[in-house]
């Protein structure tokens, strides 16, 4: 498999492989943050200052304080916005090593002993949550931390105060690469064939990839 991903990038792929190739391979296009990502962002840093240093949140985001709280009282060493990334053959590497296969950031993991948490934090709907991204870091997580048996994952709704919580332990790995086996070999048959077959859904409207045959411009 000669590329590189992130679950991000995988989700991007099976929503739409061509826009997949035209923002990731091509790179003609390139996908504009919206007000929703840019506020995720800004959530994101203040609950990462507050949770590394003890920076005081912002008045409008007080209301994170106690959950926070909560995450900072559980004992361990913590690894705000902790950058991960393995090889092809899963053994751990650097997070900028040019020879890498998979990478990703936790938003906070705290490592005590033989046990982990990972917190993902959300600010979106948690109608639909997908724990995928939560098994990706578990994976990682386990290849970084050898002395790691268990790890407690979850994906924090800030907006919600809703927590949607897995628990991992070393002997699933096998079984928790199998969720990401199908989408990967998708993948790299379109890479060794260049074929990227587009997927017309009614988020097309949002898409920037003018020149797909399904673009459509929002009324």
């Amino acid at each position: 498999m000669n590329f590189t991903w992130s679950f991000s990038s995988l989700k991007e792929y099976v929503n739409c492989p061509r826009q997949y190739q035209e923002l990731k391979v091509l790179k003609r296009f390139e996908k504009k943050a919206t007000e929703q990502m840019l506020y995720g962002t800004v959530v994101h840093k203040a609950c990462e200052d507050y949770v590394a240093s003890g920076k005081p949140l912002e008045k409008n985001y007080l209301r994170f304080k106690p959950v926070l709280d909560s995450l900072i009282a559980i004992p361990g060493t913590k690894y705000p916005e902790y950058e991960m990334a393995l090889k092809a053959d899963k053994t751990p590497c650097e997070f900028a090593d040019p020879t890498r296969w998979v990478r990703g950031i936790v938003d906070l993991l705290i490592v005590d002993g033989d046990q982990a948490f990972i917190v993902d934090y959300k600010t979106g709907s948690n109608r639909y949550p997908d724990p995928k991204q939560l098994k990706l870091m578990a994976l990682m997580t386990f290849a970084h931390f050898p002395e790691v048996k268990k790890i407690k994952a979850g994906l924090l709704f800030v907006m919600h105060e809703s927590f949607m919580d897995e628990e991992y332990t070393r002997d699933q790995i096998p079984k928790l690469w199998s969720y990401f086996s199908a989408d990967l070999e998708r993948l790299n048959i379109s890479y060794e064939n260049n074929i990227w077959h587009p997927n017309p859904t009614p988020l097309c409207g949002w898409c920037p990839v003018k020149s797909c045959e399904f673009y459509k411009e929002r009324n």
